[in-house]
Parts: C-alpha cells; structure tokens; sequence
C-alpha cells in the first residue's frame, strides 16, 4: 500500500468542501421535520458505498464512452469551480429536481445527491486522475464517519454555530474548493499535454 498523508488529507478536504455536509445542516434538520427521524447510519453506508463503488466503476465507464480520467478531471474542476462559487455567492447555479413528499430522507435526498452527487463523483474521478486509490478511499471513509457524527448531531451543531457561522464555514470551504478546482485543471491539461 503506497499511503501518503499529504494525499489523503488533501483528498479528504476536497471531499468534505463538495459534500459540504456541514453547510447542508440547515437542509438536513428542515428534512429531520418533514420526515420525523433520518437514520444516520443507514445514509452514511448508502453513501459511502456509491462513492467507493464509482470510485473503481467510474474509469471503465469512462472508458467504454472513449474519454480518459484526465479529461474527466478537466470537466469535473469546471463543476467544482461553480459549486465552489455558490458557496462564496450564495448562489445557486445547479437546480434539483422537485422534491415528492417522502417517507424516509436517509438515502434520497441526503445519501444521494446531497453527499454522493454529481460534485462528489466528479471530484472522486478528478483525484483519481492524481493520487493513489488508497488514499483516496481512506479520504471517502473519514468524510463518511464525518457524515455521521454530523447527522447525529446536527441540532446541537446549528445550535452552537449558529447562522452567521454555518454561512462563514461554508464561504472558507468555497474558496478551498475554488483553489483545488484550478490545482485540478491544470495537472489535467498538464497531463493531457505531457
């Protein structure tokens, strides 16, 4: 197993700014009151199998429609770059469809698309494109266990940070992913062009 702290670290904090979980817990405790109760557990495996799961399906897929990691991780720093200025404007560029009332919220919408969405698979695929399956598999596994310290505690988190500070954490990760959106597209151009 070739490890790399460094890697696995940078992984993880790309992962937790697009999953950007902390910043979904207003969204998160509005689902806890339509649907009366989300189990954690039961979201966070869902979730982490499907990002595990592309991780390792996700390049043969590609390759069978004739496009390469490299290309992909060029096209996937465009979505990070928007998904990171939203988190800095306060915008809001990618729509989700309407939502149906529903009976359990712990797989549709939190396990898919609000944590292994369409941000989250590119960025999967893009840090494959640069760093060892290992560490990026460790990297999905502590966002995972985040995930789930913060789906169970994601009232007294609101409590504590508050508004103002929800909105303060998710403007710090915006810029973070802003900057590994351009580390990204430039590895890839350079190793399309190498």
């Amino acid at each position: 197993m070739d490890l790399d702290l460094k890697h696995i670290l940078t992984a993880s904090m790309l992962l937790f700014a697009v999953i950007d979980i902390v910043g979904n817990i207003p969204i998160i405790i509005d689902l806890r009151r339509k649907t009366g109760h989300i189990q954690s557990g039961k979201a966070t495996i869902i979730a982490g199998i499907i990002l595990i799961v592309f991780l390792f399906v996700g390049q043969s897929l590609l390759n069978l429609i004739g496009i390469t990691v490299n290309q992909f991780a060029i096209a996937g720093s465009f979505v990070l770059f928007f998904l990171a200025l939203e988190m800095i404007l306060g915008i809001t560029l990618f729509k989700e469809d309407d939502e149906s009332p529903m009976s359990d919220a712990s797989v549709f919408p939190i396990a898919f698309p609000l944590v292994a969405g369409p941000g989250s698979l590119t960025s999967i695929l893009s840090l494959r494109a640069e760093f060892n399956v290992q560490n990026i598999v460790i990297a999905i596994i502590i966002n995972m266990i985040i995930m789930f310290v913060v789906l169970k505690a994601s009232n007294r988190i609101e409590r504590w940070l508050g508004q103002n500070g929800i909105r303060i954490l998710r403007k710090v990760f915006g810029v973070i992913l802003l900057a590994i959106a351009v580390k990204i597209f430039t590895t890839g151009v350079q190793n399309i062009f190498a």
